[in-house]
């Protein structure tokens, strides 16, 4: 028993430790291709390499100036597109493994706006030396979006997990049985759903779960800023449910009282 829980505590500590790893590691990243990109932008092309891993196997026998050629057209894309004066933020970042020889890889996306327009750096970054194995930018170019309209729509959303409380309430006060399987189905049972994306507006998904009371958020860069909401199936069931009680006891006691006295009806 004291070794499962040894090994247990190991494993753990082994995760959150990797976790921590992997979160700091995500904002050098963010750090590097900022500046990476603005050593670019200065035709700084000198500095530009020293952010890229050459000694990585797949950038051995790299020639230099065709490497330098390359991330003058890169430039030249970036700026065309969005301009010199650019702000950067994180979206995302996935980590890959292999048993390949120095194999381990994180695929981190940033957000990069001039103010009127935001695009997507996908950078891939060697997680032994931490710095860049290639860098693209994502054919994606959209205006800034409103977020008074994301943050208000927030709003309309948080109107779902509020009423699937007050029925979560409701079966509490009631006389129902197994209440935790009522319980269960109005948490759960929330769907389809809507949602509300920063960049591309509302969608509807006919077959789509939210099982956190009935609401969903993300917040990663425009793109990936979203509000979702299930529709609450199993508070409103259980609401009909317990009017159509409240109604049928309504009418019980009624036919109650006019059979003990019927003068007074």
């Amino acid at each position: 028993m004291k070794i499962k829980r040894s090994v247990l505590a190991l494993l753990v500590f082994s995760t959150l430790v990797a976790g921590c790893q992997f979160v700091g590691n995500i904002f050098q990243y963010k750090d590097t291709a900022k500046a990476f990109v603005n050593s670019l932008i200065n035709d700084d092309y000198n500095k530009a390499v020293t952010y890229m891993a050459l000694n990585h196997e797949s950038a051995k026998n790299t020639n230099i100036d065709t490497l330098k050629k390359g991330l003058s057209n890169f430039k030249t894309l970036l700026t065309t597109n969005f301009g010199t004066e650019l702000e950067y933020s994180f979206v995302s970042a996935n980590k890959t493994f292999s048993k390949e020889a120095n194999p381990n890889t994180t695929n981190v996306q940033i957000q990069l706006n001039n103010k009127k327009e935001f695009g997507i750096l996908e950078v891939i970054f060697d997680d032994q030396s931490h710095k860049i194995l290639n860098i693209n930018l994502l054919q994606i170019k959209q205006p800034i979006p409103s977020m008074t309209v994301f943050w208000l729509f927030g709003l309309l959303a948080f109107c779902i997990p509020a009423f699937n409380i007050y029925v979560i309430r409701l079966i509490k006060k009631s006389d129902l049985k197994k209440k935790w399987v009522k319980y269960l189905a109005v948490v759960l049972l929330n769907t389809p759903s809507i949602l509300y994306n920063a960049a591309s507006g509302l969608s509807f998904k006919l077959v789509s779960f939210q099982f956190l009371f009935g609401i969903g958020f993300g917040y990663m860069g425009y793109l990936n800023s979203v509000w979702t909401f299930g529709i609450p199936l199993g508070g409103l069931y259980w609401l009909w449910r317990l009017k159509q009680r409240e109604k049928q006891k309504a009418e019980a006691a009624l036919v109650i009282l006019s059979e003990e006295d019927p003068d007074n009806l």
